[in-house]
Protein backbone atom coordinates (compact mmCIF):
# COMPACT_ATOMS: atom_id res chain seq x y z
CA UNK A 1 0.00 0.00 0.00
CA UNK A 2 1.81 3.23 -1.38
CA UNK A 3 -0.02 6.52 -2.04
CA UNK A 4 0.05 9.99 -1.08
CA UNK A 5 -0.89 9.74 2.41
CA UNK A 6 1.50 6.69 2.94
CA UNK A 7 4.42 7.01 0.73
CA UNK A 8 6.70 4.32 2.81
CA UNK A 9 6.09 0.71 2.81
CA UNK A 10 3.56 -0.39 5.00
CA UNK A 11 3.70 -3.36 7.08
CA UNK A 12 1.07 -4.77 9.66
CA UNK A 13 2.40 -6.66 12.09
CA UNK A 14 1.17 -9.22 14.73
CA UNK A 15 2.99 -9.48 18.52
CA UNK A 16 1.64 -12.80 20.26
CA UNK A 17 0.74 -12.96 23.85
CA UNK A 18 4.13 -14.18 25.02
CA UNK A 19 6.11 -11.37 23.48
CA UNK A 20 3.81 -9.07 24.62
CA UNK A 21 4.78 -9.83 28.54
CA UNK A 22 8.06 -8.76 27.89
CA UNK A 23 7.57 -5.15 26.96
CA UNK A 24 11.24 -4.19 26.98
CA UNK A 25 12.31 -7.06 24.04
CA UNK A 26 9.42 -5.60 22.03
CA UNK A 27 10.34 -2.20 22.67
CA UNK A 28 13.75 -2.83 21.68
CA UNK A 29 13.76 -5.39 19.03
CA UNK A 30 10.82 -5.10 17.04
CA UNK A 31 9.55 -1.45 17.43
CA UNK A 32 12.68 1.09 17.58
CA UNK A 33 15.47 -2.05 16.63
CA UNK A 34 15.48 -0.11 13.11
CA UNK A 35 15.18 3.67 14.09
CA UNK A 36 15.04 4.39 10.92
CA UNK A 37 11.79 2.33 9.98
CA UNK A 38 9.17 3.61 12.81
CA UNK A 39 6.38 4.42 10.92
CA UNK A 40 4.79 2.70 7.95
CA UNK A 41 3.71 -0.24 10.65
CA UNK A 42 0.93 -1.42 12.36
CA UNK A 43 1.13 -3.34 15.48
CA UNK A 44 -1.85 -6.40 16.34
CA UNK A 45 -1.45 -7.39 19.91
CA UNK A 46 -2.91 -9.91 21.99
CA UNK A 47 -3.47 -10.25 25.31
CA UNK A 48 -0.56 -10.43 27.68
CA UNK A 49 0.52 -14.43 28.39
CA UNK A 50 -1.91 -15.89 30.71
CA UNK A 51 -4.65 -13.12 30.58
CA UNK A 52 -7.02 -15.04 27.85
CA UNK A 53 -6.88 -18.39 30.31
CA UNK A 54 -8.04 -16.29 33.19
CA UNK A 55 -10.75 -14.71 31.10
CA UNK A 56 -12.25 -17.63 29.71
CA UNK A 57 -10.65 -20.83 30.76
CA UNK A 58 -7.27 -22.57 30.65
CA UNK A 59 -6.83 -23.59 27.04
CA UNK A 60 -4.65 -26.70 27.88
CA UNK A 61 -6.22 -27.04 31.17
CA UNK A 62 -9.34 -26.20 30.64
CA UNK A 63 -9.47 -24.60 34.68
CA UNK A 64 -12.32 -22.20 34.54
CA UNK A 65 -11.95 -18.79 33.92
CA UNK A 66 -14.60 -15.58 34.69
CA UNK A 67 -16.37 -17.08 31.41
CA UNK A 68 -17.01 -20.97 32.54
CA UNK A 69 -17.66 -19.60 35.81
CA UNK A 70 -20.46 -17.57 34.36
CA UNK A 71 -21.81 -19.95 32.22
CA UNK A 72 -21.89 -23.00 34.67
CA UNK A 73 -22.65 -20.32 37.80
CA UNK A 74 -23.48 -22.59 40.94
CA UNK A 75 -22.32 -20.34 43.47
CA UNK A 76 -24.22 -16.90 42.07
CA UNK A 77 -20.71 -15.04 42.59
CA UNK A 78 -17.91 -17.35 41.25
CA UNK A 79 -17.66 -15.43 38.58
CA UNK A 80 -17.50 -11.95 40.15
CA UNK A 81 -14.35 -13.22 42.68
CA UNK A 82 -12.52 -14.15 39.21
CA UNK A 83 -13.34 -11.16 37.45
CA UNK A 84 -12.15 -9.07 40.55
CA UNK A 85 -8.79 -11.48 40.62
CA UNK A 86 -8.34 -10.51 36.73
CA UNK A 87 -8.70 -6.98 37.62
CA UNK A 88 -6.00 -6.77 40.34
CA UNK A 89 -3.86 -9.24 37.37
CA UNK A 90 -4.34 -6.78 35.16
CA UNK A 91 -3.50 -3.50 37.77
CA UNK A 92 -0.10 -5.57 39.00
CA UNK A 93 0.78 -5.65 34.79
CA UNK A 94 0.63 -2.04 34.84
CA UNK A 95 2.85 -1.48 38.35
CA UNK A 96 5.47 -3.70 36.55
CA UNK A 97 5.31 -1.45 33.51
CA UNK A 98 4.83 2.25 34.51
CA UNK A 99 7.52 4.15 37.10
CA UNK A 100 5.33 7.10 36.34
CA UNK A 101 2.63 7.77 38.96
CA UNK A 102 0.38 9.42 36.94
CA UNK A 103 0.73 7.11 33.78
CA UNK A 104 0.37 4.31 36.14
CA UNK A 105 -2.46 5.91 37.58
CA UNK A 106 -4.45 6.34 34.41
CA UNK A 107 -3.70 2.70 33.44
CA UNK A 108 -4.90 1.34 36.44
CA UNK A 109 -8.25 3.95 35.63
CA UNK A 110 -8.58 2.01 32.15
CA UNK A 111 -8.24 -1.39 33.93
CA UNK A 112 -11.44 -0.14 36.39
CA UNK A 113 -13.61 1.12 33.75
CA UNK A 114 -13.63 -1.99 31.75
CA UNK A 115 -13.78 -4.41 34.09
CA UNK A 116 -16.54 -2.39 35.95
CA UNK A 117 -18.47 -1.77 32.85
CA UNK A 118 -18.28 -5.86 32.02
CA UNK A 119 -19.35 -7.04 35.98
CA UNK A 120 -22.36 -4.44 35.26
CA UNK A 121 -23.43 -6.03 31.93
CA UNK A 122 -22.88 -9.33 33.36
CA UNK A 123 -25.09 -9.20 36.43
CA UNK A 124 -27.54 -7.02 34.44
CA UNK A 125 -28.04 -10.20 32.03
CA UNK A 126 -28.13 -12.52 34.73
CA UNK A 127 -30.97 -10.81 36.86
CA UNK A 128 -32.46 -10.75 33.39
CA UNK A 129 -32.09 -14.05 33.00
CA UNK A 130 -33.86 -15.25 36.47
CA UNK A 131 -37.11 -14.59 34.62
CA UNK A 132 -38.05 -17.63 32.61
CA UNK A 133 -38.57 -15.50 29.77
CA UNK A 134 -34.65 -15.14 28.67
CA UNK A 135 -32.10 -18.27 28.39
CA UNK A 136 -28.76 -17.15 29.41
CA UNK A 137 -27.56 -19.57 26.79
CA UNK A 138 -28.70 -17.40 23.90
CA UNK A 139 -26.67 -14.55 25.33
CA UNK A 140 -23.02 -17.25 26.44
CA UNK A 141 -20.96 -15.81 22.99
CA UNK A 142 -21.83 -12.26 23.76
CA UNK A 143 -20.37 -12.62 27.24
CA UNK A 144 -17.40 -14.88 25.74
CA UNK A 145 -16.85 -12.21 23.11
CA UNK A 146 -17.29 -8.82 25.99
CA UNK A 147 -14.78 -10.68 28.36
CA UNK A 148 -12.32 -11.68 25.51
CA UNK A 149 -12.01 -8.10 24.58
CA UNK A 150 -10.85 -6.94 27.88
CA UNK A 151 -7.59 -8.58 27.55
CA UNK A 152 -6.34 -7.31 23.87
CA UNK A 153 -7.44 -3.40 25.50
CA UNK A 154 -5.47 -3.70 28.26
CA UNK A 155 -2.06 -5.04 26.40
CA UNK A 156 -3.03 -2.43 23.43
CA UNK A 157 -3.71 0.54 25.78
CA UNK A 158 -0.16 -0.10 27.94
CA UNK A 159 1.77 -0.22 24.68
CA UNK A 160 0.37 2.69 23.49
CA UNK A 161 1.12 4.44 26.62
CA UNK A 162 4.80 2.74 27.13
CA UNK A 163 5.46 4.25 23.59
CA UNK A 164 4.26 7.49 23.77
CA UNK A 165 7.26 7.77 26.81
CA UNK A 166 9.50 6.48 23.95
CA UNK A 167 8.78 9.47 21.87
CA UNK A 168 7.13 7.48 19.61
CA UNK A 169 3.52 8.78 17.66
CA UNK A 170 1.41 5.88 19.00
CA UNK A 171 -2.29 5.61 18.27
CA UNK A 172 -4.63 3.29 20.67
CA UNK A 173 -6.99 1.42 17.91
CA UNK A 174 -9.54 0.22 19.94
CA UNK A 175 -12.01 -2.24 17.71
CA UNK A 176 -13.56 -3.61 20.50
CA UNK A 177 -16.68 -1.63 19.99
CA UNK A 178 -16.52 -0.60 23.58
CA UNK A 179 -19.46 1.65 24.00
CA UNK A 180 -20.41 1.90 19.82
CA UNK A 181 -23.36 0.74 19.30
CA UNK A 182 -23.15 0.69 15.67
CA UNK A 183 -23.44 -2.54 14.21
CA UNK A 184 -20.39 -2.74 11.55
CA UNK A 185 -18.64 -5.45 10.03
CA UNK A 186 -15.35 -6.51 10.04
CA UNK A 187 -14.08 -4.49 7.26
CA UNK A 188 -16.57 -1.33 7.48
CA UNK A 189 -14.89 -1.06 11.70
CA UNK A 190 -11.52 -1.39 9.90
CA UNK A 191 -11.71 0.87 7.79
CA UNK A 192 -14.01 3.45 9.96
CA UNK A 193 -10.58 2.41 12.30
CA UNK A 194 -7.78 3.77 9.89
CA UNK A 195 -9.92 6.11 7.73
CA UNK A 196 -8.30 9.16 9.51
CA UNK A 197 -4.70 7.58 10.89
CA UNK A 198 -1.57 8.82 8.75
CA UNK A 199 0.50 5.82 8.43
CA UNK A 200 3.43 8.26 7.75
CA UNK A 201 3.57 9.66 11.12
CA UNK A 202 1.38 7.43 13.31
CA UNK A 203 1.62 4.04 14.86
CA UNK A 204 -1.24 2.09 15.03
CA UNK A 205 -1.73 -0.23 18.33
CA UNK A 206 -4.63 -2.41 17.45
CA UNK A 207 -6.68 -4.83 19.66
CA UNK A 208 -6.48 -8.17 18.60
CA UNK A 209 -9.93 -8.60 18.97
CA UNK A 210 -12.54 -6.71 17.24
CA UNK A 211 -16.29 -6.84 17.76
CA UNK A 212 -18.19 -7.07 14.01
CA UNK A 213 -21.49 -8.44 13.07
CA UNK A 214 -19.86 -11.58 11.84
CA UNK A 215 -19.23 -12.27 15.71
CA UNK A 216 -15.54 -13.76 15.13
CA UNK A 217 -16.05 -16.13 18.51
CA UNK A 218 -18.62 -17.37 16.65
CA UNK A 219 -15.53 -19.17 14.00
CA UNK A 220 -12.53 -18.67 15.36
CA UNK A 221 -13.11 -18.64 18.84
CA UNK A 222 -9.63 -17.87 20.65
CA UNK A 223 -8.14 -17.54 16.67
CA UNK A 224 -10.00 -14.44 16.39
CA UNK A 225 -6.41 -12.06 16.52
CA UNK A 226 -5.24 -13.27 13.43
CA UNK A 227 -8.25 -12.64 12.20
CA UNK A 228 -8.15 -9.35 12.62
CA UNK A 229 -4.34 -9.13 11.90
CA UNK A 230 -5.14 -10.65 8.20
CA UNK A 231 -8.30 -8.54 7.76
CA UNK A 232 -6.42 -5.74 8.32
CA UNK A 233 -3.64 -6.84 5.90
CA UNK A 234 -6.30 -7.75 3.46
CA UNK A 235 -8.49 -4.50 3.95
CA UNK A 236 -5.48 -2.41 3.64
CA UNK A 237 -3.71 -4.12 1.15
CA UNK A 238 -0.30 -3.43 2.76
CA UNK A 239 2.96 -4.79 1.51
CA UNK A 240 4.00 -7.22 4.14
CA UNK A 241 2.52 -9.15 7.01
CA UNK A 242 4.90 -10.09 9.99
CA UNK A 243 4.31 -12.29 13.50
CA UNK A 244 6.19 -11.95 16.19
CA UNK A 245 6.51 -15.30 18.01
CA UNK A 246 8.76 -16.20 20.88
CA UNK A 247 10.40 -18.67 18.38
CA UNK A 248 11.42 -19.47 14.89
CA UNK A 249 8.85 -21.26 12.99
CA UNK A 250 11.86 -23.96 12.59
CA UNK A 251 12.26 -27.53 11.35
CA UNK A 252 10.81 -29.13 13.96
CA UNK A 253 9.79 -28.25 17.63
CA UNK A 254 12.92 -27.51 19.77
CA UNK A 255 11.33 -28.94 23.01
CA UNK A 256 11.34 -32.55 21.27
CA UNK A 257 14.52 -32.43 19.33
CA UNK A 258 17.02 -29.62 20.77
CA UNK A 259 17.32 -26.37 20.53
CA UNK A 260 20.78 -26.93 19.09
CA UNK A 261 19.66 -29.22 16.14
CA UNK A 262 16.84 -27.13 15.13
CA UNK A 263 17.18 -24.52 12.21
CA UNK A 264 14.67 -21.57 10.97
CA UNK A 265 12.94 -22.23 7.92
CA UNK A 266 13.63 -18.78 6.05
CA UNK A 267 11.61 -19.81 3.10
CA UNK A 268 8.60 -21.55 2.42
CA UNK A 269 4.79 -21.39 0.95
CA UNK A 270 0.80 -20.98 1.71
CA UNK A 271 0.42 -24.60 1.01
CA UNK A 272 2.84 -25.90 3.45
CA UNK A 273 1.54 -23.29 6.08
CA UNK A 274 -1.96 -25.42 5.53
CA UNK A 275 0.13 -28.64 6.29
CA UNK A 276 1.11 -27.67 9.08
CA UNK A 277 -1.83 -25.83 10.39
CA UNK A 278 -3.56 -29.32 9.94
CA UNK A 279 -1.11 -30.84 12.02
CA UNK A 280 -1.79 -28.01 15.28
CA UNK A 281 1.33 -26.56 14.30
CA UNK A 282 0.32 -23.00 13.24
CA UNK A 283 2.29 -20.72 11.26
CA UNK A 284 -0.70 -19.02 11.25
CA UNK A 285 -4.90 -19.64 11.03
CA UNK A 286 -5.43 -21.15 7.90
CA UNK A 287 -8.70 -18.74 7.68
CA UNK A 288 -6.37 -16.04 8.56
CA UNK A 289 -3.93 -16.73 5.47
CA UNK A 290 -6.35 -17.66 2.74
CA UNK A 291 -7.40 -13.58 2.14
CA UNK A 292 -3.55 -12.66 2.37
CA UNK A 293 -2.42 -15.83 0.19
CA UNK A 294 -5.09 -15.02 -2.39
CA UNK A 295 -4.11 -10.84 -2.45
CA UNK A 296 -0.20 -12.06 -2.51
CA UNK A 297 0.76 -10.76 0.68
CA UNK A 298 3.44 -12.13 2.12
CA UNK A 299 4.13 -12.95 5.70
CA UNK A 300 7.26 -13.69 7.76
CA UNK A 301 7.75 -15.04 11.36
CA UNK A 302 10.30 -13.73 12.72
CA UNK A 303 11.79 -14.28 16.48
CA UNK A 304 10.75 -11.45 18.79
CA UNK A 305 14.15 -12.01 20.45
CA UNK A 306 16.41 -12.79 17.76
CA UNK A 307 15.71 -9.52 15.95
CA UNK A 308 18.71 -9.73 13.37
CA UNK A 309 17.12 -12.78 11.60
CA UNK A 310 15.19 -12.39 8.99
CA UNK A 311 13.22 -14.85 9.95
CA UNK A 312 10.78 -17.08 7.31
CA UNK A 313 8.82 -15.44 4.63
CA UNK A 314 5.57 -17.25 3.45
CA UNK A 315 4.58 -16.16 0.06
CA UNK A 316 2.39 -17.72 -1.87
CA UNK A 317 4.78 -18.97 -5.35
CA UNK A 318 7.57 -19.99 -3.57
CA UNK A 319 8.84 -23.64 -4.58
CA UNK A 320 12.56 -24.92 -2.82
CA UNK A 321 15.31 -24.61 -5.63
CA UNK A 322 16.20 -28.01 -4.67
CA UNK A 323 13.74 -30.78 -3.56
CA UNK A 324 13.73 -31.39 0.28
CA UNK A 325 12.24 -31.66 3.76
CA UNK A 326 11.49 -28.16 5.27
CA UNK A 327 10.15 -29.18 8.60
CA UNK A 328 9.21 -32.07 11.07
CA UNK A 329 5.91 -31.41 12.64
CA UNK A 330 3.06 -33.68 14.27
CA UNK A 331 0.53 -33.71 16.70
CA UNK A 332 0.47 -36.60 19.85
CA UNK A 333 -2.76 -38.17 21.52
CA UNK A 334 -5.07 -38.71 18.46
CA UNK A 335 -7.75 -41.09 18.03
CA UNK A 336 -7.63 -43.50 15.35
CA UNK A 337 -11.16 -44.49 14.31
CA UNK A 338 -11.39 -47.76 12.12
CA UNK A 339 -14.61 -49.05 10.58
CA UNK A 340 -14.54 -52.08 9.35
CA UNK A 341 -17.10 -54.08 7.53
CA UNK A 342 -16.91 -56.94 4.87
CA UNK A 343 -19.98 -55.76 3.06
CA UNK A 344 -18.42 -52.13 2.27
CA UNK A 345 -16.64 -52.91 -0.95
CA UNK A 346 -18.65 -51.80 -3.63
CA UNK A 347 -20.57 -49.79 -1.43
CA UNK A 348 -18.13 -47.70 0.37
CA UNK A 349 -20.23 -44.23 -0.73
CA UNK A 350 -22.78 -45.14 1.59
CA UNK A 351 -19.97 -45.39 4.51
CA UNK A 352 -18.60 -42.53 3.83
CA UNK A 353 -21.56 -40.41 3.80
CA UNK A 354 -22.55 -41.45 6.62
CA UNK A 355 -19.08 -41.01 8.59
CA UNK A 356 -19.05 -37.69 7.12
CA UNK A 357 -22.61 -36.34 8.42
CA UNK A 358 -21.26 -38.00 11.88
CA UNK A 359 -17.84 -36.21 12.03
CA UNK A 360 -19.83 -33.23 11.02
CA UNK A 361 -22.45 -33.49 13.92
CA UNK A 362 -19.81 -34.16 16.30
CA UNK A 363 -17.84 -31.62 15.32
CA UNK A 364 -14.65 -33.76 15.50
CA UNK A 365 -11.25 -32.63 13.89
CA UNK A 366 -9.95 -34.47 11.53
CA UNK A 367 -6.33 -34.78 10.40
CA UNK A 368 -6.09 -37.46 8.13
CA UNK A 369 -7.94 -40.72 6.92
CA UNK A 370 -6.86 -43.43 4.97
CA UNK A 371 -9.11 -47.03 3.43
CA UNK A 372 -9.26 -50.19 1.73
CA UNK A 373 -11.67 -52.35 0.49
CA UNK A 374 -13.34 -52.64 3.55
CA UNK A 375 -12.02 -50.83 6.14
CA UNK A 376 -12.27 -46.78 6.13
CA UNK A 377 -10.13 -45.02 8.98
CA UNK A 378 -10.01 -41.38 10.37
CA UNK A 379 -7.35 -39.94 12.64
CA UNK A 380 -8.86 -37.84 15.04
CA UNK A 381 -8.41 -34.74 17.39
CA UNK A 382 -11.18 -36.02 19.80
CA UNK A 383 -12.02 -37.70 22.94
CA UNK A 384 -12.74 -41.06 23.88
CA UNK A 385 -16.01 -40.20 24.80
CA UNK A 386 -16.40 -38.65 21.50
CA UNK A 387 -15.44 -41.77 19.56
CA UNK A 388 -17.88 -44.01 21.70
CA UNK A 389 -20.42 -41.53 20.47
CA UNK A 390 -19.64 -41.68 16.87
CA UNK A 391 -18.77 -45.59 16.95
CA UNK A 392 -22.30 -46.08 18.59
CA UNK A 393 -24.29 -43.53 15.84
CA UNK A 394 -22.61 -45.47 13.12
CA UNK A 395 -23.40 -49.16 14.01
CA UNK A 396 -26.72 -48.25 14.61
CA UNK A 397 -27.27 -46.98 11.05
CA UNK A 398 -24.94 -49.74 9.86
CA UNK A 399 -25.40 -52.42 12.02
CA UNK A 400 -22.80 -54.78 10.43
CA UNK A 401 -20.24 -52.56 10.93
CA UNK A 402 -17.53 -52.73 13.28
CA UNK A 403 -15.97 -49.44 15.26
CA UNK A 404 -13.05 -49.63 17.06
CA UNK A 405 -10.36 -46.92 18.14
CA UNK A 406 -6.85 -46.75 18.95
CA UNK A 407 -4.79 -44.14 20.75
CA UNK A 408 -1.80 -42.92 18.27
CA UNK A 409 0.44 -40.13 16.90
CA UNK A 410 0.69 -39.04 13.48
CA UNK A 411 4.18 -37.91 12.49
CA UNK A 412 5.20 -36.04 9.15
CA UNK A 413 7.60 -34.31 6.87
CA UNK A 414 6.79 -31.33 5.06
CA UNK A 415 7.92 -29.09 2.73
CA UNK A 416 7.11 -27.05 -0.74
CA UNK A 417 8.75 -29.74 -3.12
CA UNK A 418 10.05 -33.13 -1.76
CA UNK A 419 10.00 -35.44 -4.69
CA UNK A 420 13.34 -36.77 -3.66
CA UNK A 421 13.85 -39.84 -4.67
CA UNK A 422 14.33 -42.63 -1.94
CA UNK A 423 12.79 -40.21 0.44
CA UNK A 424 10.09 -42.50 1.60
CA UNK A 425 11.90 -45.31 1.98
CA UNK A 426 14.93 -43.51 4.50
CA UNK A 427 11.63 -42.03 6.05
CA UNK A 428 10.91 -45.78 7.04
CA UNK A 429 14.29 -46.99 7.38
CA UNK A 430 15.11 -44.29 10.33
CA UNK A 431 12.00 -44.97 12.11
CA UNK A 432 13.01 -48.73 11.91
CA UNK A 433 16.59 -48.35 13.13
CA UNK A 434 14.93 -46.82 16.30
CA UNK A 435 12.52 -50.05 16.34
CA UNK A 436 9.37 -47.91 15.79
CA UNK A 437 6.25 -49.41 14.31
CA UNK A 438 4.37 -47.66 11.46
CA UNK A 439 1.04 -48.32 11.70
CA UNK A 440 -0.36 -45.96 9.04
CA UNK A 441 1.71 -44.20 6.15
CA UNK A 442 0.80 -41.56 3.28
CA UNK A 443 2.25 -39.70 0.98
CA UNK A 444 0.17 -37.68 -1.70
CA UNK A 445 0.97 -36.95 -4.99
CA UNK A 446 1.51 -33.43 -4.71
CA UNK A 447 4.74 -34.31 -2.66
CA UNK A 448 4.05 -31.88 0.09
CA UNK A 449 4.20 -34.51 2.83
CA UNK A 450 4.22 -37.62 4.58
CA UNK A 451 1.90 -38.31 7.06
CA UNK A 452 2.99 -41.82 9.34
CA UNK A 453 1.37 -43.18 11.69
CA UNK A 454 2.48 -44.64 15.38
CA UNK A 455 1.60 -45.58 18.29
CA UNK A 456 0.70 -42.46 21.05
CA UNK A 457 3.92 -43.43 23.22
CA UNK A 458 6.20 -43.05 20.01
CA UNK A 459 5.55 -39.19 19.20
CA UNK A 460 8.88 -37.76 20.80
CA UNK A 461 10.96 -40.54 19.18
CA UNK A 462 9.68 -40.64 15.84
CA UNK A 463 9.83 -36.67 15.34
CA UNK A 464 13.69 -36.68 16.51
CA UNK A 465 14.64 -39.64 14.25
CA UNK A 466 13.27 -38.26 10.89
CA UNK A 467 14.56 -34.64 11.93
CA UNK A 468 17.60 -36.64 12.39
CA UNK A 469 17.64 -39.08 8.60
CA UNK A 470 15.75 -35.90 6.65
CA UNK A 471 17.03 -32.75 7.62
CA UNK A 472 20.18 -32.77 10.12
CA UNK A 473 22.53 -34.44 7.46
CA UNK A 474 22.31 -31.34 5.61
CA UNK A 475 23.75 -29.15 8.01
CA UNK A 476 21.62 -25.97 7.51
CA UNK A 477 23.15 -22.69 9.76
CA UNK A 478 21.19 -19.84 9.19
CA UNK A 479 18.08 -21.66 7.96
CA UNK A 480 17.02 -24.11 5.40
CA UNK A 481 16.32 -21.77 2.63
CA UNK A 482 17.61 -17.53 3.52
CA UNK A 483 14.80 -15.37 3.10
Amino acid sequence: MSDKKNPLPISVEKIGGTSMSDYAAIRDNVVLFDPDHIYGRIFVVSAYGGMTNQLLEHKKTGEPGVYALFANDDSDWGWGDALTQVAQAMCDINASLFSDTHLLHQADQFVRERVEGVRSCLLDLQRLCSYGHFRLDEHLLTVRELLSSLGEAHSAYNMTQLLRTEGVNARFVDLTGWRDDRELTLNERITDAFQSIDLSKEMPIVTGYTYCTEGLMRTFDRGYSEITFSAIACQLNVDEAVIHKEYHLSSADPKVVGADKVVPIGRTNYDVADQLSNLGMEAIHPRAAKGMRQKGIPLRVKNTFEPEHTGTLITRDYVSEEPCVEIIAGKPHLLAIEIFDQDMVGERTRYEERLQELIKRFKLRILGRDSNANTLTIYADCSLKAAKRLADAFEERIPSAQVTSKKVSVVAAVGSDMEVAGLLARTVQSLADRKINILAIHQGMRQVDIQIIVHEDAYEGAVQALHAALIEPHNHEYAICAA
